[in-house]
């Protein structure tokens, strides 16, 4: 092999080396920063089609429906804890910091953060939906929901004739 084409190949293996160690260090910085989306079934039992439940420590994504009651909120900081539950099981959530407004009990919340024990996760981010009809396919899903249909009323109904 001829000199020029020693060089030539030695450059070529450098670049190919140090773009694999890019794209290496890349998918290493994702896979440490994604978020996966879980229930509160899929976080105590797994999720159905794999049987893979987060490890503790693991940053998640975890929605479900504030339990009526379950809101507990320390009076002398920003801490809350409240529980959100699907048809299935339910877990505890622990966050500082200001809720949205339009959080409450009853509603569908997604929370961003890492499972601190089995059943418990510590948020970094409580999000709330944003008005009555919608419900994030995946919370609609878990709690065995369809679509939403609005109520249909009579005319008698609406004037207030009609017998109640």
């Amino acid at each position: 092999m001829n000199p020029r084409r020693k060089k030539r190949l030695a450059i070529i293996s450098v670049i190919f080396v140090g773009v694999a160690a890019v794209v290496g260090l890349v998918l290493f910085a994702l896979s440490q920063n994604i978020d996966l989306f879980y229930t509160p079934h899929e976080i105590t039992k797994g999720k159905d089609d794999t049987g893979l439940k987060p490890q503790i420590g693991q940053r998640i994504r975890v929605g479900g429906m504030v339990k009526p009651g379950s809101v507990k909120r320390n009076s002398e900081n920003l801490k809350v804890s409240f529980v959100i539950y699907d048809l299935k099981d339910e877990i505890t959530v622990e966050y500082e910091g200001l809720l949205p407004d339009l959080f409450r009990e009853g509603q569908g919340i997604v929370a961003n953060g890492s499972l601190i024990s089995p059943t418990r996760v510590l948020a970094s981010e409580v999000l709330a939906k944003h008005d009555e009809e919608y419900t994030s396919p995946e919370i609609a899903e878990a709690m065995g929901k369809g679509k939403h249909e609005k109520p249909t009323y009579t005319d008698e109904q609406l004037s207030g004739s009609g017998k109640t």
